[in-house]
């Protein structure tokens, strides 16, 4: 680990702008579907829910990919290590972006638009839990193939700036897996008291 950190520069300013850029993401979400599950100001200033949930998710997609050129340029802006920058490592890299892609592509399908970009935060439910593919296989795959995406690129370039970028990943949806499960299970409870009283 040490060696590994002896090539990487955090005072980089972009770097920091990627670590910001990682943290920054979850934070906003789950603020901004909280605050809308709390207030529904969201549906209210678009005049529905679904419009409101379809301009968070644009948000998210547009900060994602403002995250991913952060990440990119903190990771070609230091130094290769020598021993990942081989065609094995470069081979394993992509074998992980491919697996991590097969996971953030089904796990969208899966969901559908709404689902994945917080649609029960606006009063949009599915019908029932999400148990096949890939939801059979792990729990929060999106957010596993997201990491794993990272991770593929960070060997492809032979980047340690990217493993430890990867770790930054990997801890920021850890946190936001514990913040966001509870929750989650607290609207459908809430959901499900609703439809009994109704009936």
């Amino acid at each position: 680990m040490t060696r590994l950190l002896g090539y990487v520069d955090p005072s980089d300013p972009r770097f920091v702008a990627a670590v910001l850029a990682i943290a920054f993401n979850p934070l906003f979400w789950n603020v901004v579907a909280r605050w809308e599950h709390k207030t529904r100001k969201l549906s209210r200033a678009f005049r529905s829910p679904r419009l409101a949930c379809y301009t968070l998710g644009g948000a998210i997609l547009l900060l994602n990919v403002l995250r991913s050129h952060c990440f990119m340029q903190a990771m070609l802006s230091q130094p290769r290590m020598q021993s990942l920058d081989n065609p094995t490592a470069y081979r394993a890299g992509l074998a992980l972006l491919g697996v991590g892609s097969v996971f953030v592509l089904s796990s969208f399908l899966a969901l559908g638009f709404t689902g994945t970009f917080l649609g029960d935060y606006f009063g949009i439910f599915k019908e029932a839990r999400v148990t096949s593919f890939p939801f059979n296989i792990l729990d929060n795959p999106m957010y596993w193939g997201s990491t794993a995406n990272y991770l593929g690129w960070a060997i492809m370039h032979a980047s340690p700036t990217g493993l430890l970028l990867t770790a930054v990943v990997a801890l920021i949806y850890t946190v936001a897996i514990l913040y966001e499960e509870p929750f989650t299970a607290e609207v459908y409870r809430q959901r499900a008291s609703q439809a009994c009283r109704r009936s």
